[in-house]
Parts: structure tokens; C-alpha cells; sequence
């Protein structure tokens, strides 16, 4: 942990600090089109473990290698020969972009960086900032979501401060992030030709058919909270993730007219559980509700993606005990809209 006050730097003008941080082994926060992630060099194992510390961050948990081009891939990873033609494919269709490959690891990634798997997490992403940060580095970096683990992700530099103040070395302030959830993950699938989707995220599993082929992409579901894990198959897997401090009771039982379905949620949780907060989308009543975060469009679902962390950080901060948050249809992004919402609401 850096032991001191987190260092702000802006924008473009801030990337050779940051890079020199990195270079030395510190950590940097940074923006991606995603989500903020915490950085370090991927291919220093101390490093790595800094990572791990600041966000108290079970070590069972791999995390994702950011790269600026598909030649560092090769530091990291290699492609099977049977796959190469698919992961062309996918790298030409949404590199830079919001999409992780688990591909087989090569030596010199640090054991930290998988949870000891074979298959390491790469990406290219889509922000400036991010891949200058990334090329004046020199190296690959390591970057989940900057928060406290389990906490919900942060897509300002405001919110990665609130978690992770005094326990980084720097965050690299990039204003808000694009995109809002975290990537979509997909690795081979081992009994077919097909890829498993392990998180959906800010590419959806019909963009990645139009690419593999109708029926190529699996969803993977886990097997349930049977204690604590040796290690997870990918990043982003995790039974309880991305919550609040508030409790979330989601609806996804909702009809006509759509503001109605939240009526009894909210009049059940304010005789249980005191202040409640609302996630309510564009044009829908604010019934009583005292705290409510004004989600934006229900048919904008890129929208609603983007502000869904700042949405449930705001109510958080408000003083909400609770939030009712509708729950969008799957489908697109919508899939990991649900995803979120669903992993973030999982009791403790």
C-alpha cells in the first residue's frame, strides 16, 4: 500500500508520472472505456500484490492484463493454433473495446495475476488515456476495478478516491467512464469448438455470434456459494460483487404501467428498512420514495449501463438503508445490467 496521500494527476499531462509509477512498481488507478481499474505491472509479482492489498482482494480472484496493441499479447499469451482464426476474428471485431480473452498464459506471468490458472485475461481498451498510459509504461498492466473488493465499481476518479484513498500510489483522472460496466470475458470452451461467455459485459453475446457464428457462445453459470474457492475460472465471477453498502431489492417482475411495479417493493422495504432510495428511470413516477437517482431512459439500455454504479454510489452516499432498482430485460447490454444488479444483491 502506498502509505501516504493518493497522488491526482490530469489527464494526458499526468501519463508520464503515472508510467514512471508503474515502472518503479506502484500502483496507478486509471480510466478505461469500462470502469476504472487499479494498475500495476503485470510482470512483477511484488507488484501485483500491491493490487491485492490495497483492494483486499482474495487472492482465489485473477485479474486482467490491459495491452495497447496484439503484439504485447504475445509477453503475455499465446494463442492455441486451433483458435487462432476465432481470436483473430474477435481481436479485429472489438479490439480496442470493452471484451477479455482468457487465453493460455505464457512464463512469465506471475501466478497472482491468474489465481494459478493456465488461462490469463487480455484486453485491449478503448481510451486514450489508457493506452498512452499503457505505451509509456512499457509493459503490460494488471488492472481490475479500482474499489474496495466486493464494493460497487467506480467510473470517476472521485469514486475510486472514496475507496481507495491513501492506499494507492496515484490515480490518473480521466472524468467518467464511458461504457460503465466492466468487460465482457469469454474463453474457449473445452468440450466444443464454442467460447463461454464467463461475464457479459460492454460487448453483447449476439455481437459476439455475428462474429463466431450463431450458437458459438455459451453463458457460464456457477455452481453455487460452496465456500470460499481455490481459485476462480475468470475475473469477474464472483457469487456477491459490485455492492452497495445499502441493501438492493431489485424487481423484475414489472408490468404495465412500468412505474407501478415498484409501488409495493418500495412501500414494503419503507416499513422494514428505513431510508429508501430508488433507481428510477426516465418518465416514471417518483411515488414516495425520499431519495431517488434519476436513471435516465428505460429503452436507452448503453445509458443505463453507464450510470448504474454512479447511480447506486449516489444513493449509498444519501443515506439510502436500501434501494429498489428495477431490473432491465436480458438481451444486449441488458445482460449485464442484470448481472451486476443480480451478483450485487446477493447477501453477505
Amino acid at each position: 500500500m502506498s502509505g501516504g496521500k493518493t497522488e491526482r494527476l490530469e489527464g494526458t499531462q499526468g501519463i508520464p508520472r503515472a508510467a514512471e509509477i508503474l515502472r518503479e512498481g506502484g500502483t496507478v488507478a486509471f480510466p478505461t472505456e469500462t470502469v476504472y481499474g487499479l494498475g500495476a505491472n503485470a510482470l512483477d509479482a511484488e507488484a501485483v500484490a500491491k493490487i491485492f492489498a490495497a483492494k483486499e482482494r482474495p487472492g482465489w480472484d485473477p485479474v486482467i492484463v490491459h495491452v495497447s496493441d496484439p503484439v504485447m499479447v504475445e509477453r503475455v499469451a499465446a494463442i492455441p493454433a486451433a483458435r487462432k482464426t476465432q481470436v483473430e476474428a474477435l481481436i479485429t471485431a472489438f479490439w480496442p473495446g470493452p471484451l477479455t480473452l482468457l487465453l493460455p498464459r505464457t512464463s512469465a506471468v506471475p501466478d497472482a495475476v491468474t489465481a494459478g490458472r493456465r488461462l490469463v485475461g487480455v484486453r485491449m481498451p478503448r481510451h486514450e488515456l489508457a493506452l498512452g498510459l499503457i505505451r509509456a509504461a512499457g509493459v503490460p498492466i494488471a488492472a481490475p476495478s479500482a474499489n474496495r473488493f466486493g464494493r460497487t465499481s467506480p467510473t470517476t476518479a472521485a469514486h475510486v478516491l472514496e475507496d481507495l484513498d491513501g492506499r494507492i500510489d496515484a490515480v490518473l483522472d480521466g472524468g467518467s467512464t464511458e461504457v460503465g460496466v466492466e468487460s465482457t470475458v469469454i474463453g474457449p470452451a473445452e468440450e466444443c469448438e464454442g467460447w463461454m461467455m464467463y461475464r457479459p459485459g460492454g460487448v453483447s453475446r449476439e455481437e459476439l455470434e455475428q462474429v463466431l457464428g450463431a450458437g458459438m457462445v455459451k453463458v457460464y453459470r456457477p455452481a453455487g456459494n460452496a465456500g470460499t474457492p481455490e481459485s476462480l475460472p475468470s475475473p469477474g465471477v464472483g457469487i456477491r460483487h459490485y455492492a452497495p453498502r445499502a441493501r438492493l431489492r431489485l424487481v423484475s417482475e414489472l408490468s404495465l404501467p412500468l412505474e407501478g411495479s415498484l409501488i409495493p417493493a418500495i412501500e414494503e422495504v419503507s416499513r422494514e428498512d428505513g431510508t429508501v432510495g430508488v433507481m428510477l428511470p426516465e418518465g416514471w413516477e417518483s411515488s414516495s420514495a425520499p431519495l431517488v437517482y434519476h436513471w435516465g431512459a428505460w429503452s436507452d439500455g448503453a445509458g443505463l449501463a453507464r450510470r448504474l454504479f454512479a447511480g447506486l454510489r449516489e444513493l449509498d452516499e444519501a443515506g439510502a438503508s436500501v434501494i429498489v432498482c428495477p431490473v432491465p430485460e436480458i438481451g444486449g447490454i441488458g445482460e449485464a445490467i442484470r448481472d451486476r444488479l443480480g451478483k450485487a444483491a446477493r447477501e453477505k
